[in-house]
């Protein structure tokens, strides 16, 4: 049984707290918070778990062997670090670090004390993200040739990051996950409203092979909109995440080159044929991403959204925030990885 220890439990700590304690393979031993009204409510649903208001004593405790960080980006580095270096398997809230450094370092030191990371990229294991990448995987999709998101909602602000570090990384662990192949380079636009930070943002990457993928962030829209598509060679997808039901749809439509050797002879030909909704599971993503991550601590695996996983997601959310200073000059990005040091 892997023994939990949460710190944070704020928005997101209590579904955190919920899913660890009712786990096949964990349990969860200690929550820590700063503030008291937020431990009173651990002490009122769960009066079996410690509380504390010191991260120390949650760190230090050998009563524990994995530590989630459920906490502001800017403090992931320091707790990550403290718990690695005290034995302890990390899960972490996204994005995983404020800076790629960061990121590069908790993954060497992981490493060295073979110690597992997970970053929390929650939609790579709804039944939707998982069907997509079947599609891809057996090729009904064909060659990919464009990954086109949009991410809106009116709110939520927050104080510490901009729109494309809150939520953009949702879209870039996924496209991650999709696309095999590492970005060339970024993109950025964005604007800022309200309060200082960019609420608004565009992202445009490129990929080898013409695959281009385009991110739309937004904090200040009329409406919430959750659509994400899919274009390949032989077939296209619609994935709505804010459909009950039917939340991918897959297109057998597109365009082909029939005849011509120039650009005035090509001729084009039109395909329009059926579309069908896959059936995809409804389980609770993050239950079985923490169901995973704790099997991955006993079978010492490597999870698919490791530490490298969040490496590349925070490098690329770097080389946006550049862009945009740049009033959205191209910046390239590294496909090296993460060599342990």
């Amino acid at each position: 049984m892997i023994r939990v220890g949460v710190i944070g439990y704020g928005y997101w700590g209590p579904n955190i707290v919920r899913n660890f304690n009712n786990g096949d393979l964990s349990r969860v031993a200690m929550v820590c918070d700063q503030r008291p009204e937020s431990l009173h409510k651990v002490q009122q649903s769960y009066p079996q778990i410690q509380v504390t208001r010191d991260s120390a004593e949650l760190i230090n405790s050998t009563e524990i062997d994995a530590v989630a960080v459920v906490t502001p980006v800017w403090t992931h580095y320091d707790l990550a670090k403290a718990a690695l270096k005290n034995g302890k398997h990390i899960f972490v809230e996204k994005p995983f670090t404020f800076t790629s450094a960061q990121a590069e370092e908790l993954v060497n030191l992981a490493e060295q004390k073979n110690l597992r990371i997970m970053v929390d990229h929650t939609f790579l294991f709804t039944g939707a993200v998982r069907k997509i990448r079947q599609l891809i995987d057996d090729g009904t999709l064909g060659n990919l040739y464009y990954y086109d998101s949009t991410r809106v909602n009116l709110g939520l602000f927050q104080h510490d990051v901009n729109v494309i570090w809150d939520l953009a990384p949702h879209d870039l662990s996924i496209m991650d996950y999709l696309i095999q192949e590492r970005p060339l380079g970024v993109v950025a636009t964005a604007e800022r409203h309200l309060n200082g930070l960019e609420d608004i943002a565009f992202l445009t990457f490129y990929f080898p092979q013409n695959v281009i993928a385009h991110i739309n962030v937004n904090w200040i829209s009329p409406v919430k909109i959750r659509t994400t598509l899919i274009g390949g060679e032989k077939k296209m997808v619609v994935w709505n995440d804010l459909e009950a039901d039917e939340k991918i749809r897959v297109y057998d439509r597109g365009v082909e080159k029939v005849s011509g050797e120039g650009i005035y002879e090509m001729l084009v030909k039109y395909r329009t044929g059926d579309m069908w909704a896959p059936q995809v599971e409804h389980t609770e993503a993050l239950k079985k991403e923490l169901e995973y991550f704790a099997d991955c601590i006993h079978t010492n695996r490597t999870p698919i959204n490791d530490g490298k996983a969040g490496w590349r997601v925070v490098q690329m959310l770097e080389a946006a925030n550049q862009s945009l200073r740049s009033r959205g000059a191209m910046i390239e990005l590294s496909d090296e990885e993460v060599i342990a040091a």
